[in-house]
């Protein structure tokens, strides 16, 4: 029987996302579940197999057809090992042996890598990147992460942390970073960190503007109330915007001049923006490239979604073709 279909998961701290897609990537069906992280997670992976055997059993799909399974995961992943640690939003503190259990209970090859690598694979494959080799993604969502494809390969690091791009020291001695360390590109760039600069505006402003008005009156202020506002013309909104803009465009450049990738793929919640923000990226960016990487490498939008995880998974089964 030919094996022609791909399984994807995209593990969250809420919601597991699961597909089922075409051998060259095109999803066919998608559900998901929630994700139970009580009893220090120990739920997770009985759950992730018994959905993928019913959904099989559901659609009369023979598991012979599957080629393998991918999944996009947080926390620290050893893919020689098939072990995740330190996943600590779904309270996997210690080990955990995900592809042992995965393929004992459901008969299929696996395999998995960080949720950030899979979204960053899910974009290069499908989406922004137009499969080129050579693309490097950024998310900007709560955090900032990323992923870095470079001939083909995913770029992993000697301990996995490779595209680690929010910890990109963009302002020395800045916002202390979660990390332990100061001036982290996600303390400026992530939803939060937007959020924290317009705080740090607004108390320096003594003009109009509704952005400090809500501030000052307590009101909840999230990074699309800003990027609103400012569309709406606020000054204090667009002050706050460009100063997102600037560090992004500086570490999109540094990335840029360093890499010299086809495409740097910018996605995640924040990104919602839409060109409004990328133009004011593209500004700083551009000043700080060198030329011939400004001729040759190009900023993007990400356009998958929600479904980059999904398929970004998917692809790293593809591995199991060559079996």
């Amino acid at each position: 029987m030919t094996k022609d279909k791909l399984i994807g998961v995209d593990l969250g701290g809420t919601t597991i996302k699961f597909a089922i897609l075409t051998a060259n990537g095109e999803i066919q069906e998608k559900w998901a579940v929630p994700t139970n992280i009580l009893d220090d997670g120990s739920h997770i992976v009985p759950a992730i197999v018994e959905s993928i055997n019913k959904r099989l059993s559901l659609l009369q799909l023979d598991p012979e057809r599957i080629i393998g399974i991918g999944m996009g995961t947080p926390g620290t992943v050893s893919r020689q090992n098939g072990t995740v640690e330190a996943a600590y939003n779904l309270n996997w503190k210690s080990i955990q042996h995900v592809r042992e259990a995965v393929q004992k209970g459901t008969g299929l090859d696996f395999t998995m890598d960080n949720d950030a690598n899979a979204a960053a694979i899910g974009e290069q494959w499908k989406g922004a990147g137009e499969n080129n080799p050579n693309v490097a993604f950024i998310t900007l969502g709560t955090g900032v992460g990323g992923g870095i494809i470079a001939n083909g390969e995913m770029v992993r690091g000697v301990f996995g942390a490779g595209g680690e791009f929010g910890h990109m020291v963009v302002e020395p001695g800045g916002y202390l970073c979660t990390c332990g360390n100061r001036g982290c590109l996600e303390q400026y760039c992530s939803a939060t960190g937007v959020v924290h600069l317009a705080h740090d505006f607004a108390d320096e402003y003594e003009g109009n503007s509704q952005l400090k008005s809500m501030l000052d009156n307590g009101e909840e202020v999230t990074s699309k109330t800003v990027f609103d506002l400012a569309k709406e013309g606020d000054f204090l909104a667009n002050e706050v915007v460009d100063k997102m803009a600037y560090y992004l465009g500086y570490a999109t450049a540094a990335l840029s001049n360093i890499l010299n990738p086809a495409y740097v793929v910018i996605g995640g919640g924040v990104s919602a923006a839409g060109n409004f923000l990328l133009e004011k990226v593209q500004k700083h960016w551009t000043k700080y490239v060198l030329s011939t990487v400004r001729s040759s490498t190009k900023l993007k939008l990400a356009v998958l979604g929600n479904d980059a995880g999904v398929i970004g998974a998917a692809s790293l089964a593809r591995e199991f073709e060559r079996k």
